[in-house]
């Protein structure tokens, strides 16, 4: 403890290697290069930073993500059709466009040269492999991060780098480590990576938990060291041998939603025009899972307002029987009731509480 009555550990100044510099230093003078890094309203109010990037428009933004899913499900069919659109200024699954062709790095490493060609030429069609499409099928280990940096060196202009696996990269706990202490240190040093250049995104897929979860950001198998690092969080959910599927996206700069996907032969669809249609597909699915053609009905007719509907004007429309139908469906949580005779759908938020 020093005279002062602070520890001397803490009078070492930002960056330094750990020696003590303590009595070099006043109070003042330590102070100022604690908060050296403070910035204020004015400071702030006074910049004009770049609009987010996005590799992948409303779906992947600049910065560190993890695309999640059971093994088979998918993932790699989806990280490639991404990447071959971006390098090649393609659509990605089939509906969203490209602004022009850029850079992107793919370690496939999980996948030889053979599967690889086969796989875009799956995807592609007629269509020549973008050449700026790189890919890597094999890494030293525990040199990820350093093979990524120095390819951004070559090519600071790429704008995606997909790691497939994470789990092939990830390497052993540090003596003393806990596993959340390896996951997020793992996870930090490649966002870190992301967040030094400005529009690049790195993506990592991994699996998911066995474990089923109401919340799909606990999907991400290990602990919540990876999720915690991660900007973007993209969850694909398929059954095995199913065609349809839903991509749930949620993030620091993405709007939380979820879209509906269908896949032909190893290409990936969006389900619906753009992603606004998608959205409006995968909450149908959701509404008609186990429910009756009329239920799909009433929940529909319910969802189309925004403020909440009275249960006579369901009955008038529906019959007498649709008072069964409102209580069943409030039953499985599909609606509310806000008061007596009035209900909402789930999702739609009313911009007051009161009721008609």
């Amino acid at each position: 403890m020093s005279e002062t009555g602070r520890p001397t550990d803490q009078h070492e100044p930002p960056g330094s290697d750990g020696s003590d510099t303590s009595d070099a230093l006043s109070d003042a003078e330590f102070d100022e290069r604690l908060l050296a890094a403070v910035r204020d309203g004015a400071w702030l109010d006074g910049q004009d930073f770049p609009p987010l990037s996005y590799a992948i428009g409303g779906l992947l933004p600049e910065g560190f993500s993890l695309l999640i899913g059971p093994p088979k499900a998918g993932k790699s069919w989806l990280a490639l059709d991404f990447l071959l659109a971006i390098s090649g200024g393609r659509y990605a699954v089939g509906k969203i466009a490209m602004t022009g062709k850029r850079r992107v790095l793919y370690l496939a490493l999980e996948d030889g040269d053979r599967r690889m060609q086969d796989r875009c030429r799956t995807i592609l069609g007629e269509q020549q492999i973008p050449g700026l499409f790189h890919y890597m099928t094999d890494i030293q280990p525990g040199f990820v991060v350093k093979t990524i940096q120095a390819f951004l060196r070559r090519y600071p202009d790429t704008a995606l780098v997909v790691i497939d696996t994470l789990g092939k990269v990830m390497p052993p706990s540090m003596p003393g480590e806990s596993a959340y202490q390896r996951d997020y240190r793992v996870a930090g040093a490649l966002k870190r990576v992301a967040d030094a250049h400005p529009g690049l995104a790195i993506s990592a897929l991994h699996h998911d938990r066995k474990a089923a979860s109401d919340d799909f950001v606990d999907s991400v198998s290990g602990t919540h060291g990876l999720a915690g690092a991660a900007d973007t969080i993209i969850v694909l959910a398929r059954k095995r041998q199913a065609s349809e599927a839903v991509l749930m996206v949620t993030g620091r700069d993405v709007m939380e939603a979820e879209y509906a996907l269908v896949m032909d032969g190893g290409l990936w669809q969006l389900d619906g025009v753009d992603l606004a249609e998608a959205a409006s597909v995968a909450q149908q699915r959701e509404d008609s899972a186990g429910l009756g053609d009329k239920s799909v009905e009433i929940l529909a007719f319910v969802r189309q307002h925004d403020a909440p509907v009275r249960a006579g004007a369901v009955a008038e429309k529906f019959g007498k029987d649709a008072y069964q139908y409102l209580g069943r469906l409030e039953e499985s949580g599909r609606l509310i009731k806000v008061k007596r005779g009035w209900y909402r759908a789930t999702e739609t938020i009313p911009g007051t509480e009161e009721t008609p």
